[in-house]
């Protein structure tokens, strides 16, 4: 009789492997489920690689700063032409490169 924790530990790498490829949680829930894994160890098996995937995520040693500024509408137009501005500059130097 087969072992339902190596099988879950099965079923859990080929998530893992798959998550990092890009396919969402749902996807390869449905497709392990039309392969004829019952949707109880599929579930467990998700919840088993989302475990171990988490164990190893690097932990954040810094907290992020969050930094507000409260403009007034003259500030706020002149930043929007600004940033309006390096980006036309941005695309025109795009421009130049490739087809010139």
């Amino acid at each position: 009789m087969p072992n339902p924790t190596n099988q879950n530990q099965q079923l859990a790498d080929y998530i893992k492997k798959n998550l990092v490829k890009g396919y969402t949680p749902d996807s390869l829930k449905f497709s392990l489920m039309k392969q004829g894994y019952s949707r109880t160890s599929v579930e467990k098996a998700l919840e088993l690689a989302t475990k171990q995937m988490a164990e190893t995520a690097p932990r954040m040693i810094e907290k992020p700063v969050i930094k507000y500024e409260v403009l007034d509408e003259e500030e706020m137009r002149r930043k929007v032409s600004e940033q309006d501005a390096s980006e036309k500059n941005f695309l025109k130097r795009i421009w130049n490169r490739v087809f010139k």
